[in-house]
């Protein structure tokens, strides 16, 4: 029977697809479970799917919605277990298939570096869900098999120069002009940059925005870049490492307002340590750290190791 794999659009749906070909205890046959937008038909391409409405975490109404939509793709088909990196539809899934006797398994997001999110603590609850941090907590009945991040490796470009720039903020409902305004900054005179805004305010500055663009637009602009500035995002970061780029990561600040917490600094910080990013607050990006970008690239890791499923 076919394997359900289940994700939230954005970074969520990005990490189950990409730790989907290191997965060992799926079927080969597998259906995927997310919303309908641009970037899941993309990934997804021709493989078999069910769209659910695209909701956001804390939603009552929207967390109804999923539950009757798990309740309906359960029923109608049998599957043989359910994978899903979050968010929110994971709870609705994962306790319907429990309740249904399916093998179920939840993988915490990469961006979760200290600790489970809210929808994990949820899950911690409902017996016999297998759960995964993509980092070694050291917590009771979590179990760590690897990251997403495993899949690359650091790799140097001796020749790089800064000219052409792609600066990405994602489609938060949170501003990041300080980002902005640190990369006019910091970007040599006459370089080519492509702004993508998100909802940031931009009417008093002097830059061509694009609030939003199609993945595969960002991603092909991306490898045509010398340099990525992103804010840290995983998506974002994710997205610039298969381009080829190594990413001037700026994480948003919760006491900027910028995001809820402080997360993206702890992703930006790992991925620092082990030399697939650059990270600097926006006061500190400067010219010198633009070059030194320009200088790395990341590969693809063929040695990534698989990620096992626990057995029942």
């Amino acid at each position: 029977m076919p394997t359900l794999l289940v994700a939230g659009a954005g970074g969520h749906l990005e990490e189950l697809h990409m730790l989907r070909p290191r997965l060992v205890g799926i079927s080969d046959e597998v259906t995927w479970v997310t919303a309908d937008t641009p970037q899941s038909r993309v990934l997804l391409g021709d493989e078999e799917r069910i769209f659910i409405p695209k909701a956001m975490p804390h939603d009552p109404r929207a967390t109804a919605l999923t539950t009757k939509a798990a309740l309906r793709v359960l029923a109608r088909r049998r599957f043989d277990q359910v994978v899903s990196t979050g968010s929110m539809p994971a709870v609705p899934f994962l306790t319907i298939g429990r309740a249904l006797g399916l093998s179920c398994h939840f993988i915490e997001s990469a961006a979760r570096v200290l600790g489970p999110s809210l929808t994990a603590r949820i899950l911690e609850r409902v017996p016999g869900v297998h759960r995964y941090g993509q980092y070694d907590w050291g917590r009771h009945r979590w179990v760590y098999r690897g990251s997403v991040f495993d899949g690359f490796a650091p790799a140097a470009h001796p020749e790089g120069r800064v000219q052409r720039i792609v600066v990405t903020v994602g489609v938060s409902q949170y501003g990041f002009g300080r980002l902005l305004d640190a990369v006019r900054r910091a970007a040599p005179e006459g370089a080519e940059i492509l702004w993508q805004t998100g909802s940031t305010d931009v009417k008093d500055r002097d830059i061509a925005a694009v609030p939003v663009m199609a993945t595969e637009e960002l991603f092909s602009a991306m490898q045509r870049a010398d340099v990525v500035i992103a804010h840290g995002g995983v998506g974002s970061a994710l997205l610039a490492m298969q381009a080829g780029k190594c990413p001037v990561l700026v994480p948003r600040e919760r006491v900027h307002h910028e995001h809820v917490d402080d997360h993206q600094g702890q992703v930006a910080s790992r991925l620092a340590r082990t030399g697939l990013a650059l990270t600097c607050d926006p006061p500190r990006l400067d010219a010198a750290l633009l070059s030194e970008a320009a200088t790395r690239r990341v590969v693809a890791n063929e040695h990534a190791s698989p990620f096992v499923l626990s057995v029942n």
